[in-house]
């Protein structure tokens, strides 16, 4: 019999599968505490249980775990990134951040990604898998331990598109913000998105509270093409319908997500057609000077062109920021890591 992920299941499952091995449902709470509050990775941790017990826990679950392959400190400021290598022997990456409000960590949904954006090394090294909600549990929980820093928000703006992954995501959310748990509220939560339209309406009908980023790089459908193949799918219009019908549904503002590429998304006109576009949404625009990827060719505009698009929008009624570069001597931004090491395993 395939062993379960227990790390995986709600409380309400836990107990379910604890009554059925003969043990009170008091029992579940205890095993479900040591996982997600005390992060046990063995059996034989949890003091409070049987050695018997244990033993029959182990003969019908397993407890996922990662394993630190790689982990890059800034000098500049203390961004910490790690590479982890998951139970198959694929890689993920995850980014620690310190803000002034506390500590943020970026987290990856997917091993590798399908969505083929030609900006982002994280499609570049292809598409294996989905995580499981446990393995992005315990990104936040290894990188807490390891840093013992106390993690006060998460963006899933790693590798992957969460919203292809859209079940194991949805546990994922139950499950980070469980009282009995992490018990995140979902209001530090930020999910990010290429835009995939079903997905966002579908969410949005949750009104689960967690904050929606949209990348969307361009102003129309002939500049988005270039860079995002998801626009050949989805039209511009589709999208920004989508994203009105999620502001409304859950009274949240959405990012806009908008890297600057020189020459590409980054004159006048770009900022005047962006501005019409979005003017009258519960949004605003998160501006990102373009990772350099060596295989894109791709360069980021200038940090004077980044301020003056900002200023055209915000001259425009368009709530405009410019993304703080973390990390930038360990190249943070996600994906480098993972290509690294498959280049090494080939």
């Amino acid at each position: 019999m395939e062993k379960i992920d227990i790390k995986s299941l709600t409380l309400e499952e836990l107990t379910q599968h604890i009554v059925g091995l003969g043990e009170p449902k008091f029992r579940a709470k205890q095993i479900y505490e040591w996982l997600h509050q005390k992060h046990a990775f063995s059996f034989s941790e949890m003091t409070n249980i049987s050695a018997k017990f244990q033993q029959r826990l182990e003969s019908v679950f397993y407890i996922d775990s990662l394993k630190m392959i790689k982990k890059l400190v800034s000098q500049i400021d203390n961004t910490v990134k790690y590479l982890y290598e998951l139970r198959d022997g694929e890689f993920v990456e995850c980014v620690l951040m310190e803000y002034r409000h506390g500590t943020s960590i970026c987290i990856s949904s997917q091993v590798g990604c399908k969505m083929g954006c030609t900006f982002c090394a994280s499609t570049i090294a292809g598409f294996v898998r989905n995580l499981t909600p446990s393995e992005m549990l315990d990104q936040i929980y290894c990188s807490a331990l390891d840093s013992g820093r106390k993690i006060s928000s998460v963006v899933m703006m790693g590798i992957g598109e969460p919203l292809d992954n859209y079940d194991n995501v949805l546990r994922f959310l139950e499950l980070v913000s469980d009282e009995n748990g992490m018990n995140l509220s979902l209001r530090h939560l930020s999910l990010s998105t290429c835009g995939l339209v079903e997905r966002i309406c579908d969410l949005a009908e949750k009104r689960l509270g967690l904050t929606l980023s949209v990348s969307l790089h361009a102003p129309n459908d002939t500049v988005r093409s270039k860079t995002m193949p998801v626009s050949r799918r989805y039209s511009m219009n589709e999208l920004l319908k989508a994203c009105r019908f999620y502001a409304e549904e859950t009274h949240r503002r959405i990012s806009f997500e908008y890297a600057l590429i020189r020459g590409v998304n980054d004159s006048k006109r770009d900022a005047e057609e962006l501005a019409s576009r979005l003017r009258g949404m519960l949004c605003h625009v998160n501006l990102i000077p373009v990772n350099p990827v060596e295989e894109a060719g791709y360069q980021a505009a200038a940090r004077e062109d980044v301020f003056r698009f900002q200023n055209l929008l915000l001259s425009m009624g368009i709530n405009t920021t410019v993304r703080r570069t973390l990390g930038a001597d360990i190249h943070a931004a996600c994906g480098q890591l993972r290509r690294n090491s498959q280049n090494v395993k080939r």
